[in-house]
């Protein structure tokens, strides 16, 4: 797996496997879930990244 964080735009990317992704599912929360020819888990991004809660811990 492979992690990537674009700070001009925002987006976080991991990448599971080095396949081309042949189709998409985008979420209205912007998320976006490829996949490859197969219907294997190739990449998930999260647009607007540093709005998203990305972890379920929180402070007290």
């Amino acid at each position: 797996m492979n992690v990537k964080y674009d700070a001009e735009a925002d987006v976080l990317i991991f990448s599971m496997r080095d396949a081309p992704p042949c189709e998409a599912i985008s979420k209205p929360s912007g998320v976006i879930i490829s996949y490859d020819e197969n219907a294997e888990l190739v990449s998930i991004e999260f647009l607007n990244a540093s709005k998203q809660q990305l972890s379920s811990a929180s402070s007290n």
